[in-house]
């Protein structure tokens, strides 16, 4: 089990870096955001399997398949709320709209 959780700790990584040659690649705010958000919740849940894979069936594993869920809940709805505040301020507001004014006439 050793040899599969370095495996799944090592696809994680390289899922991580790639994210964040994602973020460096978009421009947009909600771009960034939803890769920033991939980032947190797939690449942490491999390194997470991972590590518990490699740790064996104990009560260091159940506390990290806790950690797991808790995350795949907070992370996603932590990324919404963000988004939906930036764009209900109208500070951040996608490319080539003005205000919301302009979205309700259309």
């Amino acid at each position: 089990m050793d040899i599969v959780g370095d495996i799944i700790i090592y696809i994680g990584i390289v899922f991580m870096f790639f994210g964040v040659l994602g973020i460096y690649r978009f421009k947009e705010f909600y771009a960034r955001l939803i890769v920033s958000t991939k980032i947190d919740t797939v690449g942490a849940f491999t390194v997470i399997i991972g590590v518990a894979l490699k740790h064996g069936f104990s009560f260091f594993s159940l506390k990290l398949l806790l950690l797991l869920v808790l995350m795949m809940i907070v992370n996603p709805l932590i990324s919404n709320i963000i988004a939906h505040c930036a764009y209900s301020s109208e500070s951040l507001l996608p490319t080539g709209q003005n205000s919301r004014e302009k979205e309700d006439d259309a």
